[in-house]
């Protein structure tokens, strides 16, 4: 006696039922890979607006104090910043400063508030770029002239 058609249909039938839940055992296992990448993505993204800030000087007056020019940084984003010189570092016309050549008015910076940056240099009549990068390599440029 031989093997009958029913008998193969269930094997076949057992078959794909195994390699079906082999299949949405994988789709699950992605799906739920996904999803946290998502999520993890997702907070290092609601971190980074958090940690905004901006320079809102008038680029046409640059203030002058001693041997220290003014930069004004606003906090824009949605939690406080340290401003200090290991959490912000400074680049004019794409050279660093040294951190001994420039400081911060205050030692951190609430939501919505404004510090002065000092940074002591020497600058000639012209055009000028300073760069200022903070906390989570959030950064702005400012264009500014020295007249």
């Amino acid at each position: 006696m031989g093997f009958s058609l029913t008998g193969t249909h269930v094997i076949f039938f057992i078959a794909s039922i195994i390699v079906a839940g082999m299949v949405s055992g994988i789709f699950i296992a992605v799906t739920l890979n996904i999803t946290g990448s998502l999520s993890e993505k997702g907070g290092r993204v609601q971190e980074q607006l958090d940690t905004e800030f901006s320079i809102i000087n008038d680029p046409e007056h640059i203030k002058k104090q001693g041997d220290s020019y003014l930069f004004y940084i606003k906090n824009v984003g949605g939690k406080k910043l340290d401003t200090t010189n290991q959490t912000f570092q400074v680049f004019l016309d794409g050279e660093i400063i040294s951190v001994t050549n420039y400081s911060f008015a205050d030692n951190s910076l609430p939501v919505s508030g404004v510090t002065t940056l000092y940074v002591k240099t020497t600058l000639e009549t012209g055009d000028y770029t300073l760069r200022v990068v903070g906390p989570l390599a959030i950064d702005d440029k400012f264009i500014f002239t020295i007249t």
